[in-house]
């Protein structure tokens, strides 16, 4: 049956059926469904072709043959002729007769096919019932025994929940006392309280000693320094007096005190240059005087005894006015050249010891401040280094606080989402010891139900927007109806092919009589079929002879008509009496105008000649 559908197509090509190519067979299956429309078709695939169709020229022909009046055999006439022609189809039946008989035997094993399929699928659906109904109770086991566990797991659990509860209250007890350290103030601490913290440390002693040692340095040193320093203490604010002044107006009169002797020093040495310099000067002058006078004395003794001389006297004034302005000279570039730095190094000479007393005085206060220095230097860094230990141990336990600090967050993060998820395990607990709500909508939580709605919805493309209970119910009710429904079809399509299979045996073991007659051997032409080909040779013997004698009647009765006019007209009159008898009645009154029309003429032609 499944390719019967191509065979019709095929013959369609065949015969030049028009757009045959664009034709599917599948589309032509349902055609030979049909037992009574079934024989016809496969007659038709089997025997139709190109010879059985009729051309253009030939529907032509028959087409004018029609037109000119021409008879065509139609009824007993035409089976009479047919039967003169059987004798030549004797050949062609013989081999329909064996075409229809390996048909016969192609569908007998087509049928048996199917009734094996059919029997291949009613067991398969068996298995698959059985198979679903032992599925179903291993499930039905498995939950027995997986609501089991999970009571003793529910016994289990709330054991342990205690447990846990018991721990979280020590818990919650020892952070409790722990947070106390932190949240205790200072003015709530009891004064037999042991401190746990190094900030909890009370710093008031340690500073009042540090301030008590730190004045008693500073009125040692005060002493020690000068007397002048009481009275600027004196005089200074009460508690504003504190080391660095003290420091600060010991360094501040030492410099002054430095000042003011290199001042003296300076007006010493000014004073012995100044001083020695007026008397080397007096000293010159006094001496040149004292020669000046000499040589005068000299000039007048030797011009009272020789008056004659007196042009060599003015010559030796010349020589010695000359002498004198280069020893003028000679004295003013010792002045300005070589008396100062010689006057000044025989200043600083003198002022020597007074310097090395000084220097000695600076020193022996140096090497006092000194050791007072070192005293207050010793004493700033034990002050300091009690102060950075102190702030030291301050950072490590503020460091210690935050890392502490740091991880209680985490632990309080831990806690809170742990927290989070036991309510969340609560809840479930509790939504499965609490009796079960009916629920209108499937939710997304729950594959099953949604993986069950999804199989039973299968291709519907009208989707709902909420999936409920109440629906999946509806679906599993009519998935149970189909079931059944299918399971009557199944029953009644194996009745069915069991009624088809024994008529169809039936039917064999008939065809298999007929063909054997009543031999192991298969006849392919019986007795009766052999006399009744002959009787069919006979009858197209006889048909062709009244063929032959109907065609030279209708070349006589042709002959004949064609020579006689009237004739033609009656045959014609004839033919529209049978096949239109409006055209008839239009010619016999176009007849009778005519004949009127000639009777009138004839009288009018008659009354004229009269």
């Amino acid at each position: 049956v499944m390719n019967c559908g191509k065979d019709f197509v095929e013959t369609l090509k065949k015969i030049g059926y028009p757009k045959a190519d664009e034709l599917d067979g599948e589309d032509f299956d349902w055609m030979f469904e049909s037992s009574e429309d079934k024989s016809f078709l496969d007659w038709f695939c089997g025997n139709i072709n190109e010879q059985h169709v009729v051309s253009e020229e030939e529907l032509q022909d028959f087409d004018n043959f029609l037109k000119h009046g021409k008879p065509v055999l139609e009824g007993n006439a035409l089976e009479k002729v047919l039967k003169t022609l059987e004798p030549m189809g004797s050949k062609n039946s013989s081999q329909e007769v064996d075409r229809e008989e390996e048909e016969e035997e192609d569908e007998l094993q087509a049928l048996h096919k199917l009734k094996n399929l059919q029997i291949y699928r009613h067991n398969k659906l068996q298995l698959l019932v059985t198979t679903n109904s032992h599925v179903l109770k291993t499930f039905q086991s498995r939950e027995e025994e997986a609501h089991k566990d999970w009571k003793e797991g529910l016994e289990e659990f709330t054991a342990a929940n205690k447990k846990f509860d018991n721990e979280l209250q020590s818990l919650i007890a020892a952070v409790k006392k722990f947070a106390s350290f932190f949240t205790t103030s200072r003015s709530e601490q009891r004064s037999d309280a042991h401190p746990v913290f190094f900030s909890q440390l009370s710093l008031d002693k340690y500073l009042s000693l540090e301030e008590e040692s730190t004045a008693a340095l500073t009125s040692h040193i005060k002493k020690r320094l000068f007397k002048g320093m009481s009275e600027c203490a004196e005089n200074s604010h009460e508690g504003s007096f504190q080391l660095e002044d003290l420091i600060k107006k010991v360094t501040f009169d030492e410099t002054n005190e430095l000042c003011e002797e290199r001042r003296e020093i300076a007006r010493l040495q000014a004073a012995y240059i100044c001083g020695k310099n007026q008397l080397i000067q007096l000293q010159a002058e006094e001496e040149g005087l004292n020669s000046a006078i000499k040589c005068a004395e000299s000039l007048l003794q030797s011009s009272d005894k020789d008056t004659g001389q007196q042009e060599n006297i003015d010559a030796k004034i010349s020589s010695l006015s000359a002498i004198i302005s280069a020893v003028k000279q000679d004295i003013a570039q010792i002045n300005n050249k070589e008396l100062l730095p010689l006057l000044k190094m025989n200043a600083e000479l003198l002022t020597a010891p007074v310097v090395k007393e000084c220097l000695d005085h600076q020193i022996a206060r140096q090497d006092c401040y000194a050791a007072i220095q070192d005293k207050i230097g010793r004493h700033l860094v034990r002050q300091k280094t009690s102060f950075e230990l102190i702030q030291l141990a301050f950072k490590m336990e503020m460091k210690k606080h935050q890392e502490m600090s740091c991880q209680l967050e985490s632990l309080v993060e831990s806690l809170k989402q742990s927290t989070d998820e036991l309510q969340q395990r609560l809840q479930v607990v509790a939504e499965r010891t609490e009796p079960a709500k009916p629920q209108n909508t499937i939710s997304s939580e729950d594959g099953f139900s949604c993986r069950l709605y999804q199989l039973l919805e299968g291709g519907n493309k009208k989707q709902q927007l909420f999936k409920t209970y109440k629906s999946l119910e509806q679906m599993a009710q009519k998935l149970k109806q189909d079931c059944a429904a299918v399971q009557d079809q199944l029953a009644a399509s194996a009745q069915e092919q069991s009624l088809l299979l024994s008529n169809l045996e039936r039917d064999v073991d008939a065809l298999h009589g007929a063909l054997c007659c009543g031999t192991n051997q298969i006849q392919l032409r019986s007795p009766e079929l052999t006399e009744q080909f002959h009787q069919l040779e006979v009858d197209l013997a006889e048909l062709n002879h009244l063929l032959k004698d109907l065609v030279a009647d209708l070349k006589s009765k042709r002959s004949f008509l064609e020579s006689n006019r009237l004739h033609q007209m009656e045959r014609d009159l004839y033919v529209y009496f049978f096949n239109d008898e409006e055209h008839l009645k239009e010619m016999v009154e176009k007849l009778e105008q005519q004949s009127q029309a000639k009777a009138s003429h004839l009288q009018d032609k008659d009354f004229t000649n009269s």
